[in-house]
């Protein structure tokens, strides 16, 4: 005869908590790693800041590529806040599902944005 303490613990949900929370402090050192190097670009270059350095900045190939990374980084990082605010305060699906459908579109067209921007497409 078994015996059986307490009761058996059913996990129901998504079950992406940790890779999201994770995703979130990855995304969010990557986009802290960025800025420092922006900033060391900007504080060890000599000269007035005007269009033609900040131009200077992003003219690299390399520049171009590590700034469309930490975008599509942010974005990520955006989305996965938003998904779970929408998530924890829209209850209603018939509400939720077009503000997700919104939100994915919207950070699209900026990964689109950026991309036009940088190689000037």
């Amino acid at each position: 005869m078994s015996v059986n303490y307490g009761s058996k613990r059913i996990v129901s949900g998504a079950h992406y908590g940790l890779r999201d929370w994770l995703a979130q402090r990855v995304t969010g050192v990557l986009m802290a790693l960025f800025t420092l190097i922006v900033l060391a670009q900007l504080i060890f270059f000599k000269g007035p800041i005007g269009y033609e350095k900040w131009a200077g900045i992003f003219a690299a190939q390399w520049m171009k590529f590590l700034t469309f990374s930490v975008v599509i980084a942010l974005i990520y990082h955006v989305w996965v806040g938003i998904r779970d605010v929408l998530m924890d305060y829209v209850k209603p699906v018939a509400i939720r599902l077009p503000l997700q459908v919104f939100a994915i579109v919207w950070l699209v067209g900026c990964a689109g944005w950026t991309l036009q921007a940088l190689w000037r497409l």
